[in-house]
């Protein structure tokens, strides 16, 4: 009997062991996602220049990342389904090192647009890859590593404004900034070599559950998607907002641009211990509702530096947590396979590409006000699905 206790014992520790490693790789992953995501935005102006492009013409490379995101989505989650995934995430982090190390060095639009899809076709693997094999590591349990693995995401987007605002002042001041973030993908990789990859779960029909309730899937897809459009456009386009209107200088822009990540960041540090008291859903409406009255700030006072950065900085806050607790909660009705989750983070790639792009295309044309004025409709249509679909999931458990 002692001696089976003991084993129990050593099993359980290397249990705890490699749930820590594999934590610990999914995080150290999405830390260097975040880091390549955030870099577009205050770099455009420069790549701008690099490629001979008006910002027009260069908001296409926001539409090629997310189309890659799409199709990295699609393929992705069967991928991990299939295959070892902490293999898979080996091999797109590489991959992602020499994507980010090529965009500061090509002259051309239309080759830096094909680096860009693949950079996002990468991206999109990787954010797939790294919920579902969080989930089939922690199960039940996932909801406070969910937002810690949001939080280390956060971190890499909040870092790359300030070491851009840092690197404009040197000469190739963007190639460094590029290269030093493409560098921090190759020891992570190295690392996912070594941990054990954890076992896929089974879809619903293959476990004899029944069938998917779709249209719970097209809400969650939905409120995805609206989240992303909002990070996706604020961050990258709050940078050229602010120089267009000469309201501070690219320093300052930078500086303002890395308020918006650093506030994402702090809100999903914060959210990690109240994702153990509060449920997914209690605060997918408070996030959701202080995002909309961030961007209400802005929107009255477009022009006023200070509501911009505060409107920039609660924007921030209250969308940091709407992944991870909108992934909590549909991880509560439906199963998350890496088919699943694959399509959820098409909901994801969809937002991203559509409201930079628009934003783009009415930046120069219509006004810049325009950023605010679609991110808030986004976000006020987004929490009109969510109420929509709380009540569906009231119906559905009675």
């Amino acid at each position: 009997m002692g001696r089976m206790s003991t084993a129990l014992l050593s099993q359980e520790m290397q249990e705890k062991r490699w749930k820590l490693a594999a934590t610990g790789l999914y995080s150290a992953s999405f830390a260097a996602l975040g880091l390549t995501f955030s870099i577009l935005g205050p770099t455009l102006p420069s790549l701008a220049a690099q490629t001979q492009s008006s910002l027009t013409d260069i908001s296409v490379l926001f539409v090629a990342r997310s189309l890659g995101s799409l199709v990295g989505s699609v393929g992705g989650g069967r991928m991990f389904d299939r295959f070892a995934g902490n293999r898979v995430v080996a091999a797109v982090l590489a991959l992602m090192a020499v994507c980010t190390a090529l965009v500061p060095v090509i002259p051309q639009l239309w080759l830096l647009t094909a680096v860009l899809f693949l950079s996002g076709v990468v991206h999109g693997t990787l954010n797939v890859g790294g919920n579902a094999l969080l989930v089939w590591v922690h199960r039940k349990g996932v909801a406070p590593y969910m937002n810690a693995l949001h939080f280390f995401f956060g971190l890499g987007t909040f870092v790359t404004p300030i070491l851009v605002a840092q690197m404009v002042r040197l000469e190739n001041g963007t190639v460094w900034a590029y290269g030093l973030v493409a560098a921090t993908f190759l020891p992570v990789a190295a690392a996912a070599l070594f941990v054990r990859s954890p076992t896929p779960e089974k879809s619903a029909n293959a476990a004899g559950q029944g069938r998917v309730d779709r249209w719970l899937v097209a809400g969650f897809f939905l409120i995805f998607m609206g989240y992303a459009g909002a990070s996706a456009a604020h961050g990258g386009w709050i940078f050229s907002y602010v120089t267009h209107l000469k309201l501070t200088d690219e320093t300052g822009a930078a500086y303002l641009n890395s308020a918006f990540w650093g506030a994402l960041t702090i809100g999903r540090l914060l959210s990690i211990p109240l994702a153990v008291r509060f449920s997914p859903k209690a605060m997918l409406r408070f996030d959701l509702l202080g995002s909309l009255l961030s961007l209400g700030l802005m929107v009255i006072f477009p022009h006023s530096l200070l509501a911009l950065g505060v409107g920039s900085a609660g924007l921030g806050f209250f969308l940091a947590t709407i992944f991870p607790y909108n992934m909590s909660l549909a991880s509560r009705h439906i199963p998350i396979t890496g088919q699943v989750t694959g399509w959820l983070s098409i909901g994801s790639s969809l937002g991203a590409l559509i409201l930079p792009w628009v934003v783009g295309q009415l930046f120069e044309n219509v006004g810049p006000e325009m950023l605010l004025y679609l991110d808030f409709f986004n976000i006020l249509m987004t929490l009109g699905v969510f109420f929509w679909l709380t009540r569906r999931l009231e119906r559905a458990a009675i």
